[in-house]
């Protein structure tokens, strides 16, 4: 499944991030990528002893969070801190799959989904479409400010070459509480189903039946 996720960012707090980023303390993207990404990655990340970091992180995190569309589709079990990556002019991100487990000894967690959240307007940069092969097909993105594309993390995909301006992006990834992708799929169809029926009919018998289904649903899938 991939979905995007609207109104992450409102402009007033994209426009604090911008601030901080100008200031920013950016380097070779490569250093934080495993041997097969690092032949095809060529862009520049912020390091994580920027001063206002912390600030960052929580805000990207604390929005995805307030976003019920990314509960429903994530059900999100760990969420990596973001990866907030620049390309200038010529930089791109080759055809790549992500890496499997994340982090360290003291907290590793297996990649299910991929967030991607656009900081700055697509008019600003030339080229930079996130390509994701999917079952249906390759599809490309590039989204306003503020907005936001999910998607599985065992999908191969690519950055194209920026051929003009600076691209903007944070990047987080999801364990989720649902390992199998058709299945998260089909709980988020489900559970768009349940809150149709909350909202127009909260006391039918079909609401009620329609919710115990998708809460043992995640209780026979889920993985803890």
């Amino acid at each position: 499944m991939l979905l995007i996720l609207p109104d992450i960012l409102d402009p007033e707090r994209l426009d604090n991030i911008r601030s901080f980023l100008n200031t920013g303390n950016f380097v070779d993207g490569t250093l934080s990528a495993g041997a097969n990404a690092r032949r095809v990655k060529h862009n520049e990340e912020l390091t994580a002893q920027h001063k206002q970091r912390q600030y960052l992180d929580q805000l990207i995190m604390s929005q995805l969070a307030a976003s019920e569309m990314f509960r429903s589709a994530a059900l999100a079990h760990r969420i990596s801190q973001p990866v907030i990556a620049r390309y200038h002019t010529g930089m791109a991100y080759g055809d790549h799959i992500d890496d499997p487990i994340m982090g360290d000894s003291n907290g590793r967690f297996r990649v299910d989904i991929a967030v991607t959240l656009f900081l700055n307007e697509p008019e600003e940069y030339q080229g930079g479409e996130l390509v994701v092969n999917t079952t249906f097909g390759t599809q490309r993105v590039k989204l306003p400010a503020g907005q936001a594309v999910l998607y599985p993390a065992s999908s191969l995909h690519h950055v194209d070459e920026v051929s003009h301006g600076e691209r903007l992006v944070a990047v987080c990834w999801i364990q989720s509480l649902i390992r199998d992708p058709a299945r998260r799929e089909m709980l988020y169809e489900l559970d768009q189903a349940r809150a149709s029926l909350r909202h127009n009919a909260p006391d039918s018998a079909a609401a009620a039946q329609v919710d115990h289904v998708y809460t043992n649903l995640v209780r026979m899938w889920s993985e803890l």
